[in-house]
C-alpha cells in the first residue's frame, strides 16, 4: 500500500514508538519516507523489553524515513512541550499524531493499588489528552491533519469492567478522547479516530506477559496494525472521523483477504485469541485464549507493563 509514497514529507508523532505496534507504524510510514518523532522513555533497553528510541530511530532511518529520537514520558507535560518544540524545530510543522503509549494491569478493584491506577490511567487517559492537546496547534496548520489513538471501541458490556475496572476506565479515557475531539476540532479538518486489533497483537509486552510460545501462537504480527494505520492516515480527513475501526474490517476495505500473512504462527491460524472489549466475542476469547488471559492476570498483580 506504501508504492505511492502517500506520507513522503509529513511528520508523524508517535508515542511509545520504541517497540511493537508503535514502532511497526512508525517502519511502515518511514517506507514512504516519512518523518517519524519517536516519543518513548526507553533509552536503555531492558532485559525483557527490548528496544530504544535510538534503536527504533535507526531501523526507521534504515527503512527510508527521517527520525528524531525523544525522550518523552506522557505523564511529564514538560517532556512533551520540548518534543513537540523539537520535531517543529526540524521537520517543520506536525502532520500525525499515533497516540499508542499505554499501561496496563488485569486485576480486579480489591487488588489495584492506587499506584498502578494512577500509572494507567496518567499514561492512557490524561497522556492521550495532554499529547493530543500539546500538537493540536500544529495539526491546526497541516493540510493532513490525522489522530489516531490505539484505544478500542466504547462497549458497555459488564463483562469488559468486571473483572479489571481500573484497566477499562484508562483505556476508554482515550476512545472517549475520539467522541470529543473528533465533533470539536472537524471544522478544522483534523481526523481523530481509534484503531484496535481483533486479536491479541504479539510484541515483547505481551511475551513478557504471556510467555513466548503461547503469546506467538495465538496473536497476529504487529504489522496488521502498521497496515491499517497507514490506510486510516493516509485518507482524506473526512473519509474516517469520529471512527471505532477494527485492523481487519480497515483492510478489507483496502481489498485485504489474505489474513494469513499476520500470522505470527501460520500453524496455528484457527485458534487465535480474540482481543478484549470486542463484544461479539466471549471475554476470554477462544477456549485457548482462557488459560493464557488467567496467566496475564496472574502476572500482572506483580508487573505493570508499559508499552
Amino acid at each position: 500500500m506504501s508504492i505511492n509514497r502517500k506520507l513522503e514529507g509529513r511528520t508523524l508523532f508517535i508515542t511509545g514508538g520504541s517497540r511493537g505496534i508503535g514502532k511497526a507504524i512508525a517502519l511502515k510510514a518511514a517506507k514512504d519516507g516519512a518523518n517519524i518523532v519517536i516519543a518513548a522513555k526507553s533509552t536503555e533497553p531492558h532485559p525483557k523489553l527490548p528496544g530504544t528510541i535510538y534503536t527504533a530511530a535507526r531501523e526507521i532511518e534504515e527503512a527510508g524515513g527521517k527520525c528524531l529520537p525523544c525522550v518523552v514520558d506522557v505523564r511529564n507535560e514538560s517532556q512533551i512541550i520540548d518534543a513537540v518544540k523539537k520535531a517543529i524545530d526540524v521537520f517543520g510543522g506536525i502532520d500525525i499524531v499515533i497516540n499508542n503509549a499505554s499501561a496496563i494491569s488485569l486485576t480486579g478493584t480489591l487488588d489495584t493499588d492506587m499506584k498502578r491506577y494512577d500509572l494507567m490511567h496518567n499514561i492512557n487517559t490524561r497522556g492521550t489528552f495532554l499529547v493530543s492537546k500539546i500538537c493540536l496547534p500544529y495539526l491546526k496548520k497541516s493540510k493532513h491533519a490525522h489522530i489516531l489513538n490505539i484505544s478500542p471501541p466504547l462497549n458497555m458490556n459488564p463483562n469488559w469492567f468486571k473483572d479489571h475496572v481500573a484497566y477499562t476506565m484508562a483505556k476508554y479515557g482515550m476512545s472517549m478522547c475520539i467522541l470529543g475531539m473528533a465533533e470539536e476540532f472537524k471544522k478544522d479538518n483534523i481526523a481523530v479516530n481509534a484503531l484496535w486489533p481483533r486479536t491479541v497483537i504479539h510484541t515483547a509486552a505481551v511475551e513478557m506477559l504471556s510467555g513466548i510460545n503461547e503469546a506467538k501462537s495465538y496473536s497476529r504480527k504487529p504489522e496488521i496494525m502498521a497496515d491499517a494505520a497507514y490506510s486510516i492516515i493516509t485518507k482524506p480527513y473526512d473519509h474516517y472521523n469520529g471512527q471505532f475501526l477494527i485492523d481487519d474490517e480497515v483492510l478489507k476495505q483496502e481489498g485485504i483477504i489474505d489474513f494469513d500473512q499476520y500470522l505470527s504462527d501460520p500453524a496455528n491460524n484457527g485458534n487465535l485469541m480474540m482481543d478484549f472489549f470486542l463484544g461479539e466475542y466471549p471475554h476470554d476469547g477462544f477456549n485457548q485464549g482462557k488459560e493464557l488471559a488467567k496467566r496475564q492476570s496472574q502476572l500482572n498483580e506483580r508487573n505493570n507493563v508499559t508499552n
